[in-house]
C-alpha cells in the first residue's frame, strides 16, 4: 500500500525552502553533506590549509593491540586496500627481526598498488638498520628521539640482558639528554645521506619543556631531518597544547615540515589533529578505526571526514572506500569498533525507529544524518523499535517484501508492541515478518 501523505506537496516545498536558506555552497554539498556554514567561515575557524597528508600506520600499531597475531598474507592484503583508499604514506612495520626479503616485500606491496605512495620505515635503532631500509626501497624512515635524557634508559632493549643476569651497562651505558639528540642526529644524517626522507618522532612531547624543545627542534632540523614529528604516547596534549606546539617548532625551525601522532585518551585525537593543521602543521599519523596499543590513535575515517566535510580540507582519501576499510581492519584484528562508531560504525547513520526520524529523509535526507552515509561507504540503517509507529513500520514490512493494508499495519504494529514489551528484545527481520503473516491470513 501506499503511505498516506502526511503533508502536501506544497508544505514540503515550504519545508524544503526553508531549509536551504539555513545552507550556504560548500557547507552544503547536495547528496553529500550538510554542515553549519560556521565551519567554512575563517574567521570563526581560522586559517585552515587547503591539503593535507595523512600517513598511515595502522601496520605498525597493531604490533601493540594485545591478541593480535596476522599472517603476512593478510597484512599484505590490507596494506593494498589500504593504500587503494588513497592514503599519502604508510608506515610499515618496522626493520627490526624482520629479513631483508621482507623489507623488499612490503615495498613492493605499496609500490605496486601506487607508486606515487610513500613508503616509511619506522623504529631505525643504526646505521645498519638504515642501509638496509635503504636497500629495501624505502623512501624514508622515522628516527625515533625519546622526550627525555637518561629515563630514556628504560625504553632501550635491555631487558633481555637483565634477565640473563647481564650488565646492559657495558654496551648502552645511562646517557644525558644531549648524547640521546647526538645519536638522533647522526641516524638523520646518516639516512639524509641515503637520499631518504627523515621524519623524527619526538615522543612524550607532553614533557617537553621550552628549553627542551627549542634544543631538540635544533639538533634534529640541522642535521637534516625534513619532518619533525610531535609524538604524543600519553595523549596528554590536548587541541590548544597542540597548536602552541607546532607554532613553536615553525618558528625554531621554518623550512621543516610539522607532522604530529595524536592519541585519543581524552577522545580528543581528531581535534589535536585539526587544531595542529590550523596552526601549520602538514602531517597527521592515524590509523584505521584508531588502532593501537592503550586509547589509540586519530581514527583515520573520522579524521578524514572531519577535514574534508567540515573544514573543506583535501585529504586525498577516496571516503567510500572507508567504511569497507573499517570492516576489513576488524577482520584483521578481531577488534570490533562501537555500533556508533563515528562515520564506520555499523549504525553510525542509524537515528532510532521513531516515525519523525524516519520519515523526515521523505524531506530532506541531510538533516540529522548530516553525511550522506554512501559518500564513506556506509548505509543508513532504520531500525523497528517501540518507539516506531505505522509508518516505519510499513516502511520495514515493504522492504521485507510483505504486503498489507492500512488496517493490517494496526494490527501488526498492536502485535509487535506487545510481544517487544513481553520479551524485552527488539524483533528480528524473521519475527517481524510472522507476525505479519499472522494478521494477513
Amino acid at each position: 500500500m501506499d503511505k498516506p501523505p502526511v503533508f502536501t506537496t506544497e508544505e514540503v516545498e515550504l519545508f524544503r525552502s526553508e531549509i536551504a536558506a539555513r545552507r550556504s555552497p560548500g557547507a552544503y554539498e547536495p547528496g553529500r553533506w550538510s554542515v553549519s556554514p560556521l565551519n567554512r567561515d575563517r574567521g570563526v575557524t581560522g586559517q585552515m590549509p587547503e591539503a593535507i597528508r595523512f600517513r598511515d600506520s595502522t601496520l605498525r600499531s597493531i604490533e601493540t593491540m594485545p591478541g593480535v597475531v596476522a599472517t603476512d598474507d593478510a597484512k599484505a592484503a590490507y596494506l593494498r586496500r589500504l593504500v587503494r583508499a588513497g592514503v599519502a604514506e604508510v608506515v610499515g612495520a618496522g626493520a627490526a627481526g624482520r629479513s631483508d626479503e621482507a623489507l623488499r616485500r612490503e615495498v613492493d606491496t605499496v609500490k605496486e598498488t601506487n607508486p606515487e605512495c610513500r613508503v616509511i620505515c619506522p623504529l631505525v635503532f643504526s646505521e645498519a638498520d638504515i642501509d638496509r631500509v635503504s636497500a629495501a626501497g624505502f623512501d624514508g624512515v622515522q628516527v625515533w628521539v625519546q622526550g627525555f635524557g637518561e629515563t630514556a634508559q628504560i625504553y632501550k632493549r635491555i631487558y633481555d640482558t637483565a634477565w640473563a643476569g647481564e650488565d646492559w651497562r657495558r654496551t648502552m651505558p645511562v646517557q644525558p639528554r644531549r648524547a640521546v639528540l647526538d645519536t638522533a642526529a647522526r641516524l638523520v644524517e646518516h639516512a639524509r645521506g641515503r637520499g631518504l626522507l627523515a621524519a623524527t618522532p619526538m615522543l612524550m612531547v607532553s614533557y617537553l619543556t621550552e628549553e627542551l624543545l627549542t634544543e631538540t627542534v635544533a639538533a634534529l632540523a640541522g642535521a637534516g631531518a625534513t619532518e619533525l614529528t610531535l609524538f604524543d604516547g600519553p595523549g596528554a596534549v590536548g587541541p590548544e597544547a597542540y597548536a602552541a606546539l607546532v607554532g613553536q617548532v615553525r618558528e625554531l625551525a621554518p623550512g621543516v615540515e610539522i607532522g604530529l601522532h595524536p592519541h585519543n585518551t581524552f577522545g580528543l585525537a581528531v581535534a589535536c589533529a585539526v587544531a595542529a593543521a590550523r596552526a601549520g602543521a602538514g602531517v597527521v599519523e592515524l590509523s584505521v578505526n584508531g588502532y593501537c596499543g592503550g586509547p589509540g590513535n586519530a581514527d583515520l575515517a573520522a579524521t578524514t571526514a572531519a577535514f574534508e566535510v567540515l573544514y573543506g580540507v583535501d585529504t586525498g582519501i577516496r571516503t567510500e572506500e572507508l567504511t569497507g576499510l573499517a570492516r576489513a581492519g576488524e577482520e584483521l584484528t578481531g577488534y570490533a569498533v562501537a555500533w556508533n562508531h563515528p562515520v564506520t560504525g555499523t549504525k553510525a547513520f542509524n537515528w532510532g525507529g521513531m516515525d519523525i526520524i524516519t520519515q523526515e529523509v521523505a524531506v530532506d535526507p541531510l538533516l540529522h544524518n548530516c553525511l550522506e552515509p554512501t559518500l564513506v561507504g556506509n548505509e543508513r540503517a532504520v531500525p523497528f523499535t517501540p518507539f516506531s509507529g505505522p509508518y516505519t513500520l510499513l516502511d520495514k514490512l515493504s522492504a521485507l517484501g510483505i504486503e498489507v493494508d492500512h488496517a493490517q499495519v494496526d494490527a501488526v504494529l498492536v502485535a509487535a508492541r506487545e510481544r517487544m514489551s513481553r520479551t524485552g528484545a527488539l524483533l528480528s527481520d524473521a519475527e517481524l515478518a510472522e507476525l505479519a503473516a499472522a494478521v494477513t491470513v
